[in-house]
């Protein structure tokens, strides 16, 4: 590691690392809970909640539900307002024409350099707490690097920002390592960053992160949404969870529901899994699936599903004048999103606009594409169709 010390204590991380090709995320396509929630979210999970004696007590059934009269929590009442975040790219975009994709093209001889920045928001918050901070790296890199595959562009580098009021050299290694293995997983480069040291500006023991992924695209094969036609489908490529988007709501939810993030619930296999490590499942990165996906034809525009949910992000990809159906019961629904939406008393709008409700990227393509992908789904390659392209505009749900 190089480093340098300026005025503000500021330390620059310049790694290079070779790259190869890992195996597919191990998150993709399972299913957090198999126990399905009820109505009252009556959850006979033999917890186990820490006291201050450092022992364990047993809680045998945990009760949360929305009271009558009581309105439901929405996005906006945690302190994220999506229309103003929208509005806001409304008005860059009319001093920087080109500006509201998912990633940025930049003009090089015959391809594209696509950018994007991201990070993982308030999902940092639950790593500060649960103390996990070996996968909150492949967050950091999956939300850049599945923004700019939407348009065909394989990822070459990833650089990243880390700021902390005073540096924890063993957490930070941590989480350094966590983007490595990110972008080992996308088979990019990590090519450097910076860590800066503030003190007095974050909390102690908190950090922020933030990163920035530039790809590459021939002009010619490049994904851009403008040949498609209503009667295109749209497939799903299943999430791992909440991924990286909505955690304000979620420690809303958290705070009103009176869980710990130590409390136990089952999974599929029958291993228990604290709700700490549920909502911190690693957001999947979907680069090599879609880009093989892509290399056999038919795909005409990709959304990652992020902040917006379905409601904002696949009519991104559309020309005007088209808009989409999504076939509600077409993949099942994750129960830690149903955990979510009970005990926040959540409706289903707000739902499907905050969270990306089990599916982390959605592809329209031909209906002949849509047969082959459909066929050659399975395992950890699952796929679903979830909707249609119609005239009109806006998302509906049947």
């Amino acid at each position: 590691m190089n480093t340098s010390f300026g005025a503000t204590a500021e330390l620059l991380h310049g790694i290079t690392i070779s790259t190869r090709p890992s195996e597919q995320n191990p998150y993709l396509a399972k299913p957090l809970f198999s126990q399905p929630i009820s109505k009252r979210l009556q959850l006979s999970l033999s917890a186990e909640r820490e006291d201050r004696t450092g022992r364990t007590k047993r809680i045998s059934a945990i009760s949360c539900s929305k009271s009558e009269g009581v309105k439901g929590l929405t996005y906006k009442d945690a302190g994220v307002d999506i229309d103003a975040g929208s509005e806001l790219v409304r008005r860059i975009a009319k001093m920087a024409p080109g500006i509201g994709g998912f990633g940025g093209l930049f003009p090089l001889g015959d391809s594209y350099l696509v950018a994007g920045t991201d990070g993982v928001g308030t999902k940092l918050k639950l790593a500060f707490e649960t103390g996990i901070h070996e996968t909150i790296g492949i967050d950091l890199v999956a939300m850049s690097v599945n923004d700019i595959v939407t348009s065909g562009a394989k990822p070459l580098f990833f650089l990243d920002y880390f700021a902390t009021s005073h540096l924890d050299v063993d957490l930070a290694e941590k989480v350094i390592k966590g983007i490595i293995d990110g972008c080992k997983q996308s088979d990019c480069v990590l090519l450097g960053g910076e860590t800066a040291e503030m003190p007095d500006f974050y909390a102690n023991g908190e950090y922020d992160l933030s990163g920035f992924a530039v790809g590459i695209v021939k002009k010619d094969s490049v994904i851009n949404g403008e040949n498609i036609v209503a009667g295109d489908v749209l497939i799903g490529l299943p999430s791992s969870g909440v991924h990286s988007n909505g955690f304000s709501l979620v420690r809303r939810v958290l705070a009103q529901s009176g869980l710990s993030l130590r409390d136990q619930l089952p999974r599929s296999n029958g291993k228990p899994v604290t709700l700490g490590e549920a909502l911190m499942a690693p957001t999947v990165l979907y680069v090599k699936q879609v880009l093989d996906i892509i290399s056999k034809g038919g795909v005409k525009g990709i959304s990652h599903i992020t902040g917006g949910g379905f409601t904002d992000n696949i009519p991104r990809v559309f020309p005007q004048g088209l808009g989409a159906t999504i076939y509600k019961d077409s993949w099942e629904v994750p129960a830690i999103f149903k955990w979510i939406q009970e005990a926040g008393g959540i409706e289903d709008t707000e739902m499907r606009r905050t969270f990306n409700m089990g599916i982390g990227m959605v592809l329209v393509v031909s209906p002949e594409a849509s047969a082959r992908i459909l066929g050659e789904g399975n395992g950890r390659n699952s796929v679903y169709c979830i909707g249609e392209v119609v005239s009109g505009e806006g998302v509906t749900y049947q």
